[in-house]
Order: structure tokens, then C-alpha cells, then sequence
């Protein structure tokens, strides 16, 4: 008796699942759809990231080497831009190099991008402090 109980019990489960799949198929279908999406977008937008991070490294680094090979003024003009494109590693490494060789004489200039460092690039609050702190020895 308590075994054909358990098999009426088992059935009924199977067929409210069956019920519940068959009556929401096309919300399931739909979420499953969006997770997807999201999951997609979002390595898509590491991809994108990357492939930025990545130019701005190689244009550091051309710069460095151009730098070596004496052409200043597109030397300064690209640091200038890799400060202005708010990386939060090669900004302050490019700024850091525009100071370290006397590539930019303004003083005026000089906290204007040491400000879009401080306010527009998303650095740790130590990073932050110690950008502030090199501002303020100069």
C-alpha cells in the first residue's frame, strides 16, 4: 500500500514538473536567452578592454623608444595623449616620464595633468595620495 503511494506521489511530481516547463517555456527560454546575453556582453567588454589596454601599452612603449631616438616633441604629444586616456597604470607612468625628463616646462600644464590624474582617473586611494603628494613637491 505505501509503495503504490509513493509511486502515485512520484507520478504526480513528474507531471506538475512536466506542467510547470510546459505552461513557462517561454519564460525559461527567454532567461536562459538573457543569461547568455549577459554573459556574452560581458566578455566581450573584457575583450574590448584588453584590446585597449593593449594599445595604450604599445603606444607607450613606442614613445619611450622614440624618445631614445630623439623626436621630443612626438615623444611629448604622446605622452600627453596616453595621460589623457586615463589608464590607471600608463597615465601616471607617462606623466611620471614627462617630469622625470624635463619634456614639459610648463608648471601650468604640468597640474593640469597631473589634475585629470588625480580627478578623472580611477586609481586606489594610495596611488591617489602619493600622485598628490608628488604634485605637491614640484
Amino acid at each position: 500500500m505505501d509503495e503504490e503511494i509513493t509511486i502515485i506521489n512520484e507520478k504526480t511530481r513528474n507531471e506538475k514538473i512536466k506542467e510547470f516547463f510546459i505552461q513557462n517555456k517561454k519564460i525559461l527560454i527567454l532567461s536562459i536567452l538573457c543569461l547568455i546575453l549577459i554573459v556574452l556582453g560581458f566578455y566581450s567588454f573584457q575583450i574590448y578592454a584588453d584590446g585597449q589596454r593593449k594599445i595604450i601599452s604599445d603606444k607607450y612603449n613606442v614613445a619611450i623608444i622614440e624618445y631614445e631616438k630623439v623626436k621630443k616633441d612626438k615623444t611629448i604629444s604622446s605622452m600627453r595623449e596616453i595621460v589623457l586616456d586615463k589608464d590607471s597604470t600608463y597615465s601616471p607612468l607617462a606623466l611620471y616620464f614627462l617630469i622625470d625628463n624635463d619634456l614639459v616646462k610648463n608648471k601650468k600644464e604640468v597640474n593640469e595633468l597631473f589634475d585629470v590624474l588625480i580627478n578623472k582617473t580611477s586609481l586606489e586611494t594610495e596611488i591617489k595620495n602619493l600622485i598628490i603628494y608628488k604634485k605637491s613637491s614640484l
